[in-house]
């Protein structure tokens, strides 16, 4: 989500056990501008040099760079901006979170990837899902899986960065206790949320105090989450995983804190201490395909977004032209494959939906007109020949995923290079806060496919990572970094990032008009769903060849780097989805 929160001072005494809210103040004079930008807004575009910042909030892109101007590197600022996030987008992201966070080292001209996704309980089972309506599971413990985002922090941090956990930690705490100002999202949200919010005490307590969302423009306090983090600076990921906090998490996840008088049906979760003091952030290499001569990087399974953008890219280049048809397209065959063949699960033919033969035999049954639904899965199997049949496959089911993840991009002076998904999944995540630590849990669990479904590759399972969409994208030219992008959106971030790619290189667009240009979502799915300007743009032609669009109201919150070229960079976020982001650099161009 993206929104406009600036960070105000500290008023008044912070109440323990509690957020803590005041009345809107009279208007500050003008403060000092900060990359480019006065605190009291946020710009979509910065040009400058010496670093480069795009996140979904000004106070985390400002956090990231008051990093860099002190000498931190992009990991120690994507670090930080993601822990302030925890804070002032915590419907979104959170310590009690995932993720997947890719990152170029300048100096050794290499993209490493960390794998923070979350897992499911060693109790956990194919079956465990089974017959349980969408929106139970969402909200329960059941749904909760054990967190990654702590043990990502400090492997990045340990591996590629100069801070320790706890100095990156302290931006964060500072916007916990001083607050940050309501705006109309946060307030929206929180609304839209309230009926399962009031159904859990600690969630009540925080986030519906006085038994109402906080209004716009009054100050919202964390000083639980400020502590949380104080203690898990001091004590380090271990307090997590397997220590007191650990404690705290599994036993609100067995025992969610449901409000006396509550009609809603809360199953308890699975998780044990056991299962968190086994977790893992794990290094895995990343996906890469050739396009256009540059090389793009993204994230492999558990994730699909890097096979699965990688091979529209691929099957796009075996094309004799590109336009919006062939976007679609490419996509909608990109995802049949990604629904059958990739999950965390061994054996996922990765090297193979990603050559060459297999996207030219994926590319050939591209025609004039579109597909019919559903696209069949290829065979990727090494045996690529003629252009085989297209007959339509049978219906798969797809397993919902929540839109409210978020993105950040940084670069350093050094030219280090950070693409970052971090989510809880739904907003809000499984609306349950764990009691005097001020953060929500995730409900990333409800990303398995429910099932029954032999075969599935995304059935739930022991010690599992859910399939994910989050694509993380960093772009090589000579072994030089490009560009880097992401965004939120589900499943559709995989078409957002594709579609950004395609409008930058293939349409001759600037990345600021390749972010703010309408978008359409195509996976493998009977419509086509597209924002409202995109349909009344296109949707004459696309209908025209024979493409059914329906419509998604707002399709992604992306945010990139661009280098332009002899030192310069390009900040881009969203000028107007969800709010509008926040890019910033370090020394604005003159």
């Amino acid at each position: 989500m993206i929104t406009h929160r600036s960070a105000v001072p500290l008023v008044g005494v912070l109440l323990a056990g509690s957020a803590v809210l005041t009345q809107p103040a009279a208007a500050a004079p003008p403060a000092e501008t900060v990359g480019g930008t006065g605190k009291t807004g946020k710009t979509a575009v910065a040009e400058g040099y010496g670093g480069a910042v795009s996140t979904v909030d000004l106070d985390a892109s400002e956090a990231a760079l008051r990093v860099l101007r002190r000498g931190g590197n992009a990991v120690d600022a994507a670090v930080a901006a993601a822990a302030v996030l925890g804070v002032t987008e915590p419907y979104s992201a959170g310590l009690a979170g995932g993720g997947f966070l890719l990152y170029y080292d300048a100096r050794r001209k290499k993209v490493h990837t960390i794998d923070g996704r979350e897992t499911a309980p060693a109790a956990m089972t194919a079956a465990s899902l089974e017959g349980i309506p969408f929106e139970e599971a969402v909200t329960s413990g059941l749904s909760a899986g054990v967190p990654g985002s702590v043990a990502q922090w400090e492997l990045a941090l340990r591996r590629f960065g100069t801070l320790s956990l706890r100095q990156a930690l302290q931006p964060a705490i500072e916007v916990a206790r001083r607050g940050f100002t309501v705006d109309q999202t946060f307030h929206d949200q929180t609304a839209a949320n309230a009926a399962r919010f009031a159904d859990f005490t600690s969630t009540a307590k925080l986030f519906l105090p006085g038994g109402a969302p906080p209004k716009v423009g009054s100050t919202f306090r964390n000083p639980e989450l400020a502590e949380t983090y104080r203690l898990l600076g001091r004590y380090g990921p271990r307090w997590l995983y397997g220590g007191r906090l650990g404690e705290e998490i599994v036993a609100t996840v067995k025992r969610p804190p449901v409000a006396p008088g509550s009609t809603r049906t809360v199953r308890p979760g699975l998780m044990e201490l056991p299962d968190l003091a086994a977790y893992r952030a794990l290094e895995r290499p990343p996906t890469k395909v050739s396009y256009r001569g540059m090389d793009v990087y993204g994230m492999a399974p558990p994730s699909s977004g890097g096979s699965t953008v990688g091979e529209a890219l691929n099957i796009l280049q075996a094309l004799p032209e590109v336009g919006l048809h062939e976007y679609l397209e490419a996509s909608r065959l990109a995802f049949a494959d990604r629904g059958k063949y990739v999950g965390d699960v061994p054996g996922v033919p990765l090297r193979q939906l990603l050559s060459d033969g297999f996207a030219k035999e994926r590319a050939c049954l591209v025609t004039e007109r579109a597909m019919a639904h559903p696209a069949p899965a290829g065979e990727p199997d090494g045996d690529y020949g003629p252009c085989p049949a297209a007959t339509p496959a049978a219906t798969a089911q797809q397993a919902p995923e929540g839109p409210e993840t978020t993105h950040l991009v940084v670069a350093d002076r050094w030219g280090n290079v950070v693409a970052y998904n971090i989510t809880i999944e739904s907003t809000g995540g499984n609306g349950i806060v764990v009691p005097g630590r001020g953060f929500l849990l995730n409900n990333e669990l409800t990303d398995f496919t429910f099932g029954p479904a032999p075969g599935d590759p995304n059935l739930p399972g022991p010690g599992k990572r859910p399939r994910s969409s989050m694509a993380p994208t960093i772009v090589l030219d000579g072994g030089k970094p490009v560009l880097a992008l992401g965004s939120p959106g589900g499943s559709t971030i995989i078409t957002t990032v594709l579609q950004i790619l395609v409008n930058r290189w293939e349409l001759g667009m600037s990345l600021p008009e390749a972010v703010a240009a309408p978008r359409a979502t195509q996976r493998n799915t009977a419509q086509t769903q597209a924002e409202q300007a995109f349909i009344d743009r296109h949707g004459a032609e696309l209908s025209a060849r024979g493409h059914s669009l329906a419509l998604n109201p707002e399709i992604g919150a992306a945010t990139a780097v661009e280098f332009l070229g002899g030192g310069r960079l390009q900040a881009v976020a969203e000028p107007a989805r969800r709010g509008g982001g926040s890019a910033l650099v370090l020394v604005p161009a003159r």
